[in-house]
């Protein structure tokens, strides 16, 4: 028999959500009222494994580092799907073999945009 769900049924949801939040929020509060409050010269300089600072760490670099990465776990993702179709293999039967080939046929069509786009390319 299906059952209903009404507004109701989500009200712990809602209250668990608004005491996290409250937490959240009046911890950050307490702490930042009741904290130390000792500035300094050394204590606001920035500190990177004890190297002196060097330059600006805002220096531009090519776009191509955050393509290559945002693309290496785009594709990393999409194997990670294969992971339970393997392990389940048997049952899924015909069917399930065939939604995996089109699965990775989607996978390849993906992969030849981007190496036609040249996206892979380091010049």
């Amino acid at each position: 028999m299906p059952t209903t769900s009404t507004p109701v049924d989500f009200l712990p949801i809602a209250l668990m959500f608004v005491v996290a939040m409250g937490f959240v929020v009046t911890t950050l509060w307490v702490t930042h009222k009741l904290g130390p409050k000792r500035k300094s010269k050394i204590k606001e300089a920035t500190f990177e494994c004890g190297i002196e600072v060097q330059g600006n760490a805002r220096i531009p670099f090519s776009i191509k580092y955050f393509l290559v990465a945002i693309l290496f776990v785009l594709f990393d993702v999409e194997v990670i799907f294969m992971y339970p179709w393997a392990v389940n293999f048997k049952q899924l039967g015909l069917t399930g073999f065939v939604e995996m080939l089109t699965f990775v046929a989607f996978l390849l069509v993906g992969f030849y945009y981007i190496i036609k786009k040249g996206a892979l390319k380091w010049e």
